[in-house]
């Protein structure tokens, strides 16, 4: 279990996508802009009680990986109040052309995600909120850029890390049935993160082009 989550992160994790990678080297208006629009759009996913950690914790599920249930729904709590703060140092939502489509495909994410927490398939919103924990030190490198650019001092990552989220899945994957479900919830955050990148991607080119 945890080889294919580790390969999966390899091949399709946020730390490869080229927004991502762009803005951590790149300064000027734009990426001021590019950097609001992501925490907002991060906020829409993430910002909000309770997160996928959350329901998994309210379950009472997995009572094998009890402590790694524990400290993501803490880390992620933490993690919420960071990024609410960055979103309000950002100011508003840059202008962007499209913006309907934006919210509509935003919308689309939000509800991906929300049908991966209230699965009712054992294992899935697990998975999707190891998948998410794997994800989040990349995405907090943006949410720290973002920080920075707009005077909030980041603080202590505290979302368990990726050899203890590695560790639980081991724990938790106690039948085939299980394994199943929790890569395919990994796997359904992976596709709702790329195609948050994307759709950052494609809005920072509708601003470029405007």
């Amino acid at each position: 279990m945890a080889d294919l989550l580790s390969a999966l992160m390899l091949a399709d994790g946020s730390a490869k996508h080229g927004f991502v990678t762009a803005h951590l080297n790149r300064a000027g208006a734009e990426a001021g802009r590019g950097l609001a629009d992501t925490v907002h759009h991060l906020g829409g996913l993430y910002g909000r009680h309770p997160g996928l950690a959350d329901v998994v914790a309210e379950r009472g599920q997995h009572a094998e990986i009890r402590d790694w249930i524990e400290a993501a729904v803490d880390g992620f709590a933490r993690e919420r109040a960071y990024l609410t703060r960055v979103v309000v140092a950002a100011g508003p939502l840059p202008s962007t052309p499209g913006q309907a489509e934006s919210e509509s495909a935003a919308l689309a994410q939000r509800h991906a995600i929300d049908m991966l927490a209230r699965s009712d398939r054992l294992g899935c919103a697990l998975g999707a909120s190891m998948a998410t924990a794997l994800e989040w030190r990349a995405i907090r490198t943006m949410i720290d850029a973002a920080a920075r650019r707009f005077g909030v001092e980041p603080p202590t990552l505290l979302v368990p890390t990726a050899e203890e989220t590695l560790r639980a899945t081991e724990l938790a994957a106690i039948s085939p049935s299980i394994e199943r479900a929790i890569s395919f919830g990994a796997q359904q955050i992976l596709v709702q993160h790329r195609g948050l990148w994307d759709l950052l991607e494609a809005r920072e080119i509708a601003r470029r082009e405007s």
